[in-house]
């Protein structure tokens, strides 16, 4: 899932120019996005207290800053609703980030696989949609085309990392790009995992809400690329038609 939030960076100067002054980042629902056209109604003002010095991680209070900025900034993770849900009217319906922390768990505790770096796994689950925090979760109901997509999400992952700097900002693009590009054995079992956990948060809303969510299923249906990802789905889906039998016996 995914899309949307008007978003507008201002007094930005580029990150190794930063001097003794206050700068401020401000989401406004009215201003005109600087992405899309689509935003969350929001109103968020980040204020930089003013630091001065050298842009290390650990050195200075500049980095402070620029961990807080950013980390505000994922704040909306947080409570950006996954619109798939919202469409369907799920009354207290998933984050983003709620959707994130459990794909990362899924990659803690997923049996080892030749050649597959869990930690690997774990950062990218926890990247891949980062870049709507900005954006918002943008869905195929949004009408946008799949390259639209990638392009705004890229322009806000930029803009992410430009307001956190340093040297880590470079891993944050790079992991998000893999999982983009579909081109690891990694980005391969987290995209499985984005739909597994998808299908299992659809298995849940159903019993909770007594919904029929048959879209999430159909959607997901023979694109598991990995052993794991068809195991656990097909867990989830042989427990979606245990329930079903249940309830017509």
């Amino acid at each position: 899932m995914a899309i949307n939030s008007a978003t507008r960076c201002c007094c930005m100067s580029p990150p190794q120019h930063r001097t003794s002054l206050s700068r401020s980042i401000l989401l406004t629902p009215n201003s005109k996005p600087f992405l899309l056209r689509h935003a969350p109604n929001l109103s968020l003002v980040l204020v930089r207290s003013q630091t001065s010095g050298s842009e290390g991680f650990g050195s200075s209070s500049s980095s402070s800053s620029s961990v807080i900025d950013f980390l505000t900034l994922c704040h909306r993770l947080k409570t950006t609703k996954r619109k798939g849900w919202v469409n369907h009217g799920i009354k207290g319906a998933e984050s983003i980030a709620d959707h994130m922390y459990r794909m990362a768990l899924m990659a803690l505790i997923a049996a080892d696989v030749p050649g597959l770096s869990r930690e690997r796994c774990i950062k990218i689950a926890l990247v891949h949609d980062i870049a709507e925090a900005i954006v918002g979760d943008i869905t195929p109901s949004d009408g946008v085309p799949k390259a639209e997509k990638s392009r705004m999400e890229q322009e806000a992952l930029n803009k992410m990392c430009e307001v956190l700097g340093g040297g880590i900002r470079d891993e944050i693009q790079e992991l998000w790009l893999e999982y983009e590009n579909n081109s690891s054995l990694e980005a391969n079992v987290v995209k499985d995992f984005d739909k597994v956990e998808m299908i299992l948060q659809a298995l849940e809303y159903e019993m909770e809400h007594g919904k029929v969510l048959d879209e999430f299923f159909i959607s997901t249906a023979g694109k598991f690329q990995t052993e794991i990802g068809k195991n656990w789905a097909a867990e989830i889906i042989s427990r979606r038609k245990s329930l079903s039998a249940k309830r017509l016996s």
